[in-house]
């Protein structure tokens, strides 16, 4: 047992020791550190003292500056009081200015209130005209759309008018022509019932008084015809009486070219003539 004491007793020292090694490792490690560490602080310590003795010139320097700032000073501040009457009196009319400004800016607010109370009524107006704008742009359309349909149904209608005109000139023309047809016809109808009227006077006169002539001559041509052995007294006494109906017939052809030449006249005669052919 004292033994194995004695052991853990010698690795713990050596183990002590070898961290005291350790450390001391560090140590100097650390002192050679501090060692240039002072070195550095020795030199930055004489580059301080240099400089302040340079900064003891400039403070001297300075010092004498202050003085004469010290001087300018006084007079600024004489200057400062006054500016500072300055400043109250301007003060002073800032205040009565920032009073008009605030009862402005109250006029303001309510002139502001008003412009956006008429704004919104300018953007209800505004979204309304839109929507008349849209409406109006699609009415516009259907008018279009409706002008061109009229566009169309007057070209066509033009048309038509043109066909009619014609068609009324053509109708025009026909009624001008029909109007001197019926004017014609009205006086052939009264220049065929006038030679209706003479036909049937004429018809009238040749049945009553050239019958009887006719009828007389036939029969005393037919009484000649049969008897061979007339003498000549007979035959004078017979053809005395042709004689009578000779003369009958030559004053009925004077009547009746006297009863022609009354209701025609004498080119209304040969005109009756040839419309009888």
């Amino acid at each position: 047992m004292n033994n194995d004491e004695e052991l853990e007793d010698y690795c713990r020292l050596k183990r002590e020791l070898e961290f005291q090694k350790v450390e001391i490792k560090t140590l100097r490690k650390e002192l050679s550190i501090s060692i240039v560490e002072n070195t550095f602080q020795n030199n930055e310590k004489q580059q301080r003292a240099v400089e302040l003795i340079k900064a003891k010139k400039e403070l001297a320097f300075q010092n004498t500056e202050k003085r004469k700032r010290a001087d300018e000073l006084i007079i600024a501040n004489y200057e400062l009081d006054f500016q500072k009457d300055e400043k109250q009196k301007r003060a002073y009319e800032l205040l009565t200015a920032n009073n008009e400004l605030a009862q402005q800016y109250h006029q303001k607010q309510k002139r502001t209130h008003e412009f956006l109370s008429t704004t919104k009524e300018l953007l209800i107006q505004k979204n309304k005209k839109e929507k008349w704008i849209d409406e109006l742009l699609i009415a516009n359309q259907e008018l279009a759309l409706q002008q061109h349909k009229r566009q169309k149904q007057d070209d066509e209608l033009l048309k038509l008018n043109k066909a009619l005109a014609v068609q009324y000139e053509e109708k025009k023309a026909l009624a001008s022509e029909l109007t001197l047809a019926y004017i014609d016809m009205v006086k052939t109808d009264k220049i065929l019932r006038k030679h209706i009227d003479g036909l049937e006077n004429m018809i009238f006169m040749i049945s009553h008084k050239v019958r009887q002539p006719i009828a007389q001559i036939l029969g005393i041509a037919n009484l000649l015809e049969e008897s061979i052995d007339y003498s000549d007294d007979e035959l004078k006494k017979n053809v005395g009486y042709l004689k009578p109906s000779a003369v009958n017939l030559d004053d009925f052809t004077k009547e009746f070219t006297a009863f022609m030449t009354s209701i025609y006249g004498k080119e209304g005669i040969s005109q009756s003539s040839q419309t009888l052919k």
